[in-house]
């Protein structure tokens, strides 16, 4: 702080940085860039070559992406699939069953006094088990002796043999040398196709005319000993106020 007077409610003092009133040139407006270093050299001063001591770069792989072998499906953005959302109608997916813990009655508890308490040693008889697969070698009746007639024989001379085979169909009287079908291999063509077709009937089923297929009572339905006679009945009493019935009956 500087002891000079003090101008209302504050003293002139000196600036602590550089003010551009106090300079007739620009002064420090301007900064000139550094000397000294290799990034933002002063370009009007010659900078001396720069080297740093860097890691060995690794080898860069073959593949960085799985390339065009895998296609993006139709309608793709970069914010993902464009268009209206879309769902689906699948089944209800099962419950999940619950952990089946056996009850007490599973536990045989009769069966814990061989490993808890001591009890002698018990054996039990079971058959004899299985041995190593044992070699199968033939018995005398599996070899056959080799046949004594025919031509193949092996301890002895056998005489020619022939067969009797079929006549040959090369060279003989009966070989097709034309390779043409004979009369038989043709088919007979209808007579309808280059004559007047005749005229052709089928025997159908009778119609049966349409009819009333309601139920109808038979004689049997009617019971005539079950009618009554017409009797007379006492009927009601007519009203007070209803007047006679009066007829001049002549004399």
């Amino acid at each position: 702080m500087s002891d000079g007077p003090w101008v209302g409610s504050w003293r002139p003092h000196r600036p602590r940085a550089p003010i551009a009133a106090l300079y007739t040139s620009p002064g420090p407006k301007y900064g000139l860039p550094s000397s000294v270093g290799f990034f933002e050299h002063d370009p009007c001063r010659t900078r001396a070559p720069a080297f740093s001591f860097g890691l060995r770069a690794a080898e860069l792989p073959q593949h960085r992406s799985p390339g065009p072998v895998y296609l993006l499906p139709w309608g793709s953005t970069a914010r993902g699939l464009g268009g209206a959302p879309a769902f689906s109608i699948c089944g209800r997916p099962r419950d999940l069953l619950p952990f089946s813990t056996p009850g007490p009655g599973r536990y045989s508890v009769e069966r814990a006094a061989r490993i808890v308490f001591p009890t002698a040693p018990a054996c039990s008889l079971s058959p004899r088990t299985r041995h190593e697969a044992v070699q199968h070698t033939p018995g005398p009746s599996a070899y056959h002796l080799p046949p004594m007639l025919g031509p193949h024989l092996v301890s002895k001379t056998s005489a020619p043999s022939y067969s009797m085979t079929g006549r040959s169909t090369v060279g003989s009287f009966y070989e097709d040398l034309c390779k043409n079908p004979g009369p038989g291999r043709y088919r007979t063509v209808d007579t309808d196709v280059y004559k007047h077709r005749a005229p052709r009937f089928s025997m159908v089923a009778r119609n049966v005319p349409p009819g009333d297929k309601t139920a109808k009572p038979g004689p049997a339905a009617y019971s005539p000993q079950q009618s009554r006679p017409q009797g007379v009945t006492f009927g009601i009493r007519h009203s007070e106020y209803l007047a006679p019935l009066i007829v001049d009956v002549p004399d």
